[in-house]
């Protein structure tokens, strides 16, 4: 008998008690389901968050901060999450914690194998007081950096990456920023808005009108910045700054820096920095909490998708039983007409076997629906997911599919080997006898 046939024959054995067989395929829709509905909300959120990480340049990307200043936030954090002590003060470090990089440092920094000493670039904290426009007489809050150097690209709506050694100024918006400005997002491309700083002393202000290049796309990695060429950073930490003393004034807390991904790991580069007492964080460093949260839940829902597998496998052992015991006269007919064992056992297997194929194809189609309908929704205007148009809730990929199919059909068929090794095992005399 040819598989096919085995195959086809396998099938019409289901149907002989279609509510038996219903009953136990919908008992592995519902593992199948919860397993592919985990795996494509997973893959969504991994492909928004790689996306996030690519588009900010995050290979070869390091923020670089003194060794001090690095345990010195972490034992902040500490003192607030996870019962170890406070950090003790030290007169001789601001009130920050934080600790400058020594000029002894920043040249040792440049000599780094696999650090691109052209582009070390100081981080600046700028302080802007608000921002306004000709279009409106609002003025708004905003937080503002100099992009880091390097490759890093932020992921715009519209418009043009910033051209960091260009002598106007110019600035990278959020989007929440472009109506209350009296914009739209084509329109504002180009246009200039004011960024005012007062004068703590003076309570004068002073404007710095920069122009817009483009609208950053909501993700995160901006995480509420606005980004500016290095022009405008320079003019704002001056303006910032003017009245410090010279030598606090010249100190550097935080430098950005690329280093040859291709080459050297980041775990490599952080131990040469480690051995003239500075520390670094990747993008993936900033944002890798966000990503293993996720993991954990979702790993959670897996678990009990898989507990509704093991449910579904014992009725799969139930149905094929009952099945055995209704066909044993049938089953000693076929082995007197010389099907052998090895037959009967894979006739049994493989009725095992198509009721998870069935039970996962119909999870998976289901749930496909379901999740693309959910991201249709959600990215329609009241959507959650409404501020971020590159975020699909449920991505479904074509190995996750195989490999959730071929599990569930893996599981059936061990479920099922127990009732075919006893079809196949009967003895045909035995087997004609039973009433």
């Amino acid at each position: 008998m040819k598989l096919f046939d085995i195959i086809k024959d396998a099938n019409q054995n289901l149907l002989r008690n279609k509510l038996r067989t219903f009953l136990t395929i919908l008992a592995i829709f519902i593992g199948s389901f919860s397993i592919i509905s985990t795996s494509a909300i997973q893959a969504g959120v991994n492909d928004f968050i790689d996306s996030q990480v690519d588009s900010y340049g995050g290979d070869g990307y390091l923020a670089i901060v003194s060794k001090d200043s690095f345990d010195a936030l972490e034992g902040l954090q500490g003192s607030m999450g996870n019962g170890s002590g406070p950090t003790e003060y030290d007169p001789d470090k601001i009130q920050t914690g934080m600790s400058p990089i020594t000029e002894e440092q920043l040249e040792k920094l440049k000599k780094i194998d696999g650090i691109d000493a052209d582009s070390i670039v100081e981080q600046k904290s700028l302080n802007i007081t608000y921002v306004t426009s000709d279009k409106t007489d609002k003025k708004y809050l905003i937080g503002a950096e100099a992009l880091p150097p390097g490759n890093v690209k932020v992921d715009l709506e519209v418009g043009e990456q910033l051209d960091l050694r260009a002598d106007e100024y110019q600035i990278l918006l959020e989007s929440k920023y472009v109506d209350a400005l009296g914009y739209t997002n084509d329109e504002i491309v180009g246009q200039k808005i004011k960024l005012v700083v007062l004068d703590e002393y003076t309570r004068n202000e002073k404007t710095f009108e920069a122009k817009v290049t483009g609208v950053i796309a909501p993700g995160v990695v901006s995480m509420g910045q606005q980004y500016t060429n290095n022009k405008l950073a320079d003019d704002i930490y001056e303006e910032n700054t003017k009245y410090y003393p010279e030598e606090i004034k010249s100190q550097t807390f935080a430098v950005a820096a690329n280093y040859d991904y291709e080459k050297y790991s980041a775990d490599e580069i952080k131990d040469k920095l480690k051995d003239i007492g500075l520390s670094a964080m990747t993008i993936e460093d900033i944002i890798g909490t966000i990503k293993s949260f996720f993991d954990v839940i979702l790993t959670v829902f897996k678990i009990f998708g898989f507990i509704a597998l093991l449910a579904a496998a014992i009725g799969i052992i139930n149905t094929l039983f009952m099945s055995v015991q209704e066909r044993t006269r049938e089953i000693g007919l076929d082995k007197a007409l010389g099907m052998s064992s090895r037959h009967v056992f894979m006739s049994f297997s493989l009725e095992a076997i198509s009721l998870g194929f069935w039970g996962s194809v119909f999870g998976i189609i289901v749930s496909m629906l379901i999740g693309n309908a959910v991201n249709v929704a959600f990215h329609a205007e009241g959507g959650f997911l409404e501020a971020f148009p590159t975020f699909n809730l449920a991505t479904y990929t074509i190995p996750d599919i195989i490999s959730v199919t071929i599990l569930i059909m893996a599981i059936a068929f061990i479920a099922g080997t127990l009732p075919a090794r006893q079809a196949a095992h009967k003895n045909p005399i035995d087997a004609l006898r039973y009433e």
